[in-house]
């Protein structure tokens, strides 16, 4: 049985959990296992923990389908971020071998082409903070928290504890990793999928798909030094959504996809003590409670949502580059969340009214736009523009940095925004600074710094799909978050696991030997 709502002073023991619980249970000494940890911070006076135990034996472990009879095919998965990792460990785990391409390289070799663009802003097209493996989520906070209510999370959860993230994740509300932990937890990852028997190809960037009548036939693949071509029976599409090249040669295959609404704006920096002590009062640097963060939202008279998304406590500012000569941002922490300032992204919708012309893939030009314009306000060195809260509103250069030292590298240049942003969309990112200074006191403050620009925030295409999880070409399963399937790392990597299963079932009905 699930007790909630058990609410614990900060320094509270297992003790003084057993007590509440033997209240609860009417038992002398319940076992249980922690199932949820949150910080209510409503009263500032008293800032508690709320907690849910479960007094019942953990539930079985998901356990992926056995096939039925022998079906030698091998699937074929594009693309290593979460939807694509689980989909190779779930078809690895029913014994069908599958074939990793990764058009990025391994996550070290990785991490040092991602040091040299922070340190010398030398960009490499295909191994950078979006590209190589582990996906886009490499690069980041490494936060699970998700909106969807599946029984899958617990295992995903558990799958990423057991490969070293803090065990913590299984029942913090909102738990994370940290980016300096993610790799060793993604090589982990790594070696259970081939132990169970998949394969990874770094540096194999998938080039184009031919197709026999409505099905996916043969693939062709790119690496540094050679190419080649493969017969295939199903392909899982688990490529981020900034596979720009890749949409475009799914359009021109003919594969069905449409245009999708998704937000743009900046990352906004303020001081982590501010945050800290907006949302704790005195309570603020109590070991227990760690960093504050928040989140924020609002609809405008307009008709344009604004909100804050994937908030960095003691966080830093990071390029999300994927393509040459433009610039995008994103935000990162640490396990220990220990840098000086916040961050969030601060963005507002925009929709396929917002495009240019009639195609599928009218969002990545309006993506690119932005873009090439952020890469020449700062300069063409992949320095970004930055300016500051006060100045952004009233529509002045910053003459120069106040409270905040902005954390982006390899650089920034003060610019002015609102020469960056259509003028709907720049009106609508001040009235959210106004409005979310109610909500948060300083959020406001005149040297917050704006970063920009963060064009990412999710796919800008959706490549439709059936019941069956396939598009409209045959053995073709679009899967995660380049998909349109998925907002994050729980989402996409629930998505993997079931379009893991529904390749199985595909096989077993065509009865596919490849």
């Amino acid at each position: 049985m699930i007790y909630n709502n058990i609410k614990l002073d900060l320094d509270y023991t297992e003790d003084d959990l057993r007590r509440k619980l033997r209240r609860l249970t009417g038992r002398g000494q319940p076992s249980y296992r922690l199932v949820r940890r949150s910080v209510d911070a409503r009263d500032k006076k008293r800032v508690r923990f709320v907690i849910s135990v479960d007094t019942e034996p953990e539930p079985p472990e998901y356990t992926p389908p056995e096939p039925a009879g022998i079906h030698r095919f091998q699937p074929v998965i594009v693309g290593s971020g979460p939807a694509g990792l689980f989909c190779a460990l779930t078809l690895a785990r029913m014994g069908l071998s599958p074939i990793i391409l990764e058009r990025g390289k391994d996550v070290d070799r990785r991490k040092a082409d991602v040091q040299d663009f922070w340190k010398h802003g030398r960009f490499s097209g295909n191994s950078n903070t979006l590209f190589g493996e582990g996906g886009a989520g490499t690069f980041s906070d490494g936060k699970l928290n998700t909106g969807i209510n599946e029984p899958l999370i617990r295992y995903v959860m558990r799958v990423f504890a057991e490969s070293g993230a803090p065990p913590d994740i299984l029942y913090e509300a909102k738990p994370h990793i940290g980016t300096d932990l993610l790799a060793g937890v993604l090589k982990n990852l790594r070696r259970r999928v081939i132990n169970a028997g998949g394969e990874y190809r770094f540096e194999h960037r998938l080039a184009d798909i031919e197709t026999d009548g409505a099905k996916a036939a043969v693939i062709h693949v790119v690496t540094p030094n050679t190419q080649y071509s493969a017969r295939v029976g199903a392909i899982c599409l688990a490529i981020g959504h900034s596979a720009r090249d890749t949409y475009a040669m799914l359009h021109n295959r003919g594969v069905n996809m449409t245009r999708k609404p998704f937000s743009v704006g900046a990352r906004i920096e303020h001081p982590q003590t501010m945050i800290d002590a907006a949302q704790y009062g005195s309570f603020a640097g109590h070991p227990k409670l760690g960093r504050a963060d928040y989140k924020l939202s609002a609809h405008l008279p307009v008709g344009r949502d604004v909100y804050t998304f994937c908030m960095c406590p003691g966080g830093t500012v990071i390029g999300a580059v994927s393509e040459a000569e433009r610039l995008a941002v994103n935000g990162m922490s640490s396990n220990a969340r220990d840098s000086v300032n916040a961050n969030s992204a601060i963005l507002v919708s925009v929709t396929p009214d917002d495009f240019p012309g009639r195609s599928p893939l009218g969002g990545i030009e309006f993506q690119r736009g932005l873009e090439s314009r952020a890469f020449a306000m700062g300069g063409g060195t992949y320095a970004a523009p930055v300016q500051l809260s006060e100045d952004f509103i009233r529509g002045r250069v910053s003459a120069a940095l106040g409270a905040v030292t902005p954390s982006y590298k390899p650089g920034i240049l003060l610019a002015d925004l609102n020469d960056l942003f259509p003028p709907e969309l720049a009106d609508s990112l001040k009235a959210a600074i106004i409005l979310f200074d109610k909500k948060l006191r300083g959020f406001a403050m005149p040297d917050a710094a704006l970063t920009a620009v963060e064009s990412g925030s999710s796919s800008p295409v959706r490549i439709l799909r059936d019941a069956t999880y396939q598009s409209n070409i045959r053995g073709l399963f679009p899967c995660g978050e380049g998909a349109g399937y998925a907002g994050g790392i729980m989402s996409a990597a629930v998505d993997g696991i079931k379009c893991a299963e529904a390749i199985l079932t595909y096989g077993q009905n065509d009865g596919m030997i490849i």
